[in-house]
């Protein structure tokens, strides 16, 4: 069991036993993509891959930190943690944001175990800081819920590690369900949860992005130029997300703003058409998740060659209905839907062309729809889901 695992890790670093333990998992965005931050919609699942935290007060000043996966081992001051650009910025920015919300938050050692990749799209940061905020949660006795971690978790990101990321990756992470995708309003922080039976084959491409390196922080700038052209004409347009095609067309942006604009704004519309054809009872549409590619591809020039390859390929397979890139781009995962059975054929064979494509190895997993965090079991209580109080949700602070 992996929470016998970080307990384990943190024996051996720390001695004893930690006081709180706490998991939560990497999510897939069936489709949404880029229209977080634009005020959108977004439709994330939490999958089978999770980050535990295990910590307990240390009695001293300053946080220690160890990872199974992450190099080096580091510390940080409790009082005022200063940014390193190390992976422990993740757990900093979270006690950081608790501090400043008044939250009084001892000085711990941490340790974490993680399977979710680093660097591939699968929001590995915000398992990290969801995973550390419920830990901090149950080690203070509940005194945060599920909404109050993943909105830390976000400010974390925002406003510590400096990524100017949406709400999509938290949200998913803290209050995802079993067995549904979560249908996140961006703009309101509003979410429902939408039956979700299909498989999802998951294609990592192994090369790495980081959102910190990547072109992520121009895309949004680009999204708010174009939101700031397009209010000269409909001043009282709320987000760029809720602009119209028509609207778009008569304003005549300039590029690339007017395909930054396009994209988000269609991929909106298609998030909700996906929803729609869920809630009947539907599968997930194969042709929705295509259109959705095409426009990263063109609109928003975030795919990458590995990425564009798995969709062709994916497609060439009987039982597959659609594919796309997953995440933010540049590189990472992407993902195709269908018959179970028909994903997990076409697995081996993927694998294949694509090491002789590219002479890189992929990871590849078939997943389905899962639970957000929750504590692990400690003492003697067991495990509880954190993710409850998901519904009509308001944004963070």
């Amino acid at each position: 069991m992996s929470a016998d695992l970080v307990a384990e890790l943190f024996g051996r670093a720390y001695g004893g036993a930690p006081a709180a333990i706490a998991s939560a998992p990497a999510r897939v965005n069936l489709i949404g993509e880029h229209t977080d931050y634009n005020g959108g919609e977004v439709l994330p699942i939490a999958i089978a891959r999770r980050t535990f935290v295990a910590l307990r007060p240390n009695g001293t000043g300053a946080w220690r930190a160890t990872s199974a996966t992450q190099r080096p081992v580091g510390s940080f001051a409790a009082a005022e943690p200063g940014r390193s650009g190390e992976w422990w910025d993740y757990v900093a920015g979270v006690v950081q944001v608790l501090a400043s919300t008044g939250v009084s938050v001892p000085a711990c050692d941490i340790a974490v175990w993680s399977d979710v990749p680093a660097g591939a799209g699968l929001s590995s940061s915000a398992a990290l800081e969801v995973a550390a905020g419920a830990a901090l949660a149950d080690l203070l006795g509940g005194a945060r819920s599920a909404l109050e971690i993943a909105g830390d978790a976000w400010r974390a990101e925002v406003e510590f590690v400096g990524v100017q990321c949406g709400i999509m990756d938290q949200f998913a992470s803290a209050l995802a369900r079993a067995g549904h995708a979560l249908h996140v309003w961006c703009d309101t922080a509003d979410v429902e949860h939408v039956p979700m039976r299909d498989a999802v084959l998951i294609f990592d491409t192994a090369v790495p992005r980081s959102l910190r390196t990547s072109a992520f922080n121009t895309r949004r700038a680009e999204c708010e130029r174009a939101l700031a052209l397009l209010r000269r004409e409909y001043p009282e347009l709320p987000n760029l997300a809720a602009a119209e095609p028509d609207q778009l067309r008569a304003a005549s942006l300039p590029e690339p703003e007017a395909s930054r604009a396009r994209h988000v704004s269609e991929e909106t519309r298609r998030v909700r058409r996906v929803v729609r054809e869920l809630l009947q009872g539907g599968d997930l549409a194969g042709d929705l998740l295509l259109a959705s590619h095409e426009s990263l591809r063109v609109l928003y020039e975030c795919s990458s060659p590995e990425l564009d390859w798995f969709v062709e390929q994916a497609m060439l397979a009987a039982g597959v209905r659609g594919a796309r890139l997953t995440g933010a781009g540049w590189g990472g995962c992407a993902i195709a839907v269908g018959d179970e059975d028909a994903l997990a054929a076409s697995a081996p064979e993927l694998e294949r062309e694509y090491v002789r494509a590219f002479g890189r190895e992929p990871r590849i997993w078939l997943t389905r729809a899962e639970d957000g965090a929750r504590t692990e079991a400690s003492g003697e209580r067991g495990d509880r889901h954190v993710g409850s109080d998901a519904e009509g949700v308001r944004p963070p602070a």
